[in-house]
């Protein structure tokens, strides 16, 4: 109950008292190339924490995603004889299966959010225990679709589509190009159509304004844009969306979806050469087969996407059976995972003081 945390995080963690060294969103850069500007402030940044924690010696350093930042702290931690514990796998089983001995040698314990995340570690003898996802223990059964809508002042009988083409400014700049083609596309069929598209920040609001403007497309009752994306997925007859944690809420929330996704072109050409898994949307993953269609890079098209939407809302399509698999994998998934982490973490110290 004493338990005093220092390290990087952002403003929910500091409101419950943690004590950040650093700007968390500085740690938020992904792709292959895009965090090749900033590689002197992160090495900076790594050193300063090592310096702290090893001065400090915490009982444990936890490092939550950021594998490429935090896996090279974390070694280097473990060297010192700092248990060290890793929340969030990277992704060993999309592509570079071969960091599992860099893994090995920098954690202690590796806590997951899947179960299909697990085995790689098993194999190669990490400590491995799938908690589950929080958003699974957050997020009920119930079907808030009504009162969602009420929120936006749309009827229980309207036909609505979410659009949710990314919160990163360059994932908006190659999605919602062609999420919003597909979008008008589909009104030769489904005149009635609405479409909510939710924004996570100011600049994503005028982003995504900014291109309605250039394809002569203006704000008001048949595209509206909210700033509350569980809203949108909840009060949604379809999502279009980009791969992501939002494929799993969408999935927890019991939507049908079209997935998405376009990389930079350099990031792409790298990630081709060494992703191995046939999917990439999280229900697909989850499932071990198709489940949502899914289209990326070069298939991704507004055609396709454009006959996807028809397709759902003229009523081609029984979901029954998929929202009855939504449901199978809600369940695997509502482990409590913040409370089965914590005891995890928790038994590692008590191990660790009793050696």
């Amino acid at each position: 109950p004493d338990a005093e945390f220092i390290g990087v995080g952002g403003p929910d963690m500091i409101a419950l008292g943690f004590t950040s060294l650093a700007d968390m969103e500085r740690l938020s850069v992904m792709g292959f190339v895009e965090p090749l500007g900033r590689l002197p402030e992160l090495f900076a940044l790594k050193r300063r924490l090592k310096e702290y924690f090893i001065k400090r010696r915490p009982l444990a350093f936890i490092g939550i995603d950021s594998p490429d930042f935090n896996l090279r702290l974390e070694e280097e931690l473990k060297q010192e004889n700092i248990k060290t514990v890793h929340y969030v796998s990277p992704s060993l089983w999309a592509y570079r299966e071969k960091r599992i001995h860099k893994v090995k040698r920098a954690v202690d314990l590796m806590l997951t959010l899947f179960p299909f995340e697990t085995a790689v570690y098993e194999q190669h003898g990490v400590a491995v225990k799938c908690v589950g996802h929080p958003l699974a223990d957050s997020l009920g059964f119930e079907d808030h679709k009504l009162r969602s809508r009420k929120k936006f002042d749309l009827g229980a009988d309207d036909s609505i589509v979410t659009l949710m083409p990314g919160s990163r400014g360059g994932e908006i700049k190659r999605l919602a190009p062609v999420f919003l083609n597909a979008a008008v596309q589909s009104l030769t069929d489904c005149p009635n159509l609405k479409f909510l598209i939710p924004y996570s920040s100011a600049a994503n609001y005028a982003q995504i304004n900014a291109l309605l403007r250039e394809m002569s497309l203006f704000r008001g009752e048949r595209f509206i844009l909210v700033d509350d994306s569980h809203g949108a997925i909840s009060a949604a007859d379809l999502v279009v969306l980009s791969s992501g944690t939002a494929t799993l809420e969408t999935l927890l929330l019991r939507r049908p979806m079209i997935v998405g996704y376009k990389l930079a072109a350099i990031t792409f050409a790298i990630a081709s050469r060494l992703v191995k898994i046939p999917y990439v949307a999280l229900p697909n993953l989850l499932a071990g087969r198709q489940l949502v269609p899914e289209y990326i890079q070069h298939d991704l098209t507004a055609a396709k996407v454009r006959d996807g939407i028809v397709s759902h809302i003229s009523g081609a399509e029984d979901h029954a059976g998929l929202m009855q698999e939504f449901e199978k994998i809600h369940r695997s998934l509502r482990l409590d995972a913040s409370a089965q982490a914590a005891a995890a973490v928790a038994g590692l110290i008590e191990d660790s003081v009793a050696q």
